[in-house]
């Protein structure tokens, strides 16, 4: 890689989401490079020489792992909506779709994450916008008030403000 090392760019990336399936293939078999490929944001480390079947079976493992978490994509049912994450959609019980920004459907998946349970304000913005500034802090309070607007029609679907520290999201 000519302008940076696969370490720095797999940081970058694990910083940006959080859910992208990561492998290293590489011919570094050290165990410091290894150590550094996990501590980066990597999922699996492969190392040359490989066969084709391993690597098939370990990009199906980390497929598999990345869809069995909430909120990434299989229709994970929020009252009486459907949540596509990978789609960035609220599928209404009535046919309609909402779509969704990119911080909206992340919120919503880190809401849905702790579903009936708090989700603490300072947590959610470290692990979103990557830290808790004022600004970022005013920045959520819009995109939560946004995702309410989108959830309204259903009664049952409500996102709290636990004062003092974050939101639950109650479905």
């Amino acid at each position: 890689m000519p302008y940076t090392d696969c370490f720095s760019l797999a940081a970058k990336i694990r910083h940006a989401d959080t859910r992208i399936p990561m492998m290293f293939l590489t011919a570094r078999s050290d165990i410091r490079d290894i150590r550094e490929g996990y501590a980066s944001g990597g999922n699996d480390y492969l190392r040359k020489p490989f066969s084709l079947d391993e690597l098939f079976l370990r990009v199906e493992e980390l497929l598999r792992r990345n869809n069995e978490t909430p909120g990434t994509g299989n229709g994970d049912s929020i009252g009486s909506y459907a949540f596509y994450y990978n789609r960035q959609e609220l599928a209404a019980s009535d046919g309609s779709i909402v779509k969704l920004s990119h911080k909206e459907a992340e919120l919503l998946s880190l809401l849905l994450q702790h579903r009936n349970r708090i989700l603490g304000r300072k947590a959610a913005l470290l692990k979103l916008w990557g830290d808790d500034s004022y600004f970022n802090t005013r920045n959520m309070d819009v995109y939560i008030t946004r995702l309410r607007a989108k959830l309204k029609t259903d009664p049952s679907v409500e996102i709290v403000n636990i004062r003092g520290y974050g939101y639950k999201l109650i479905c």
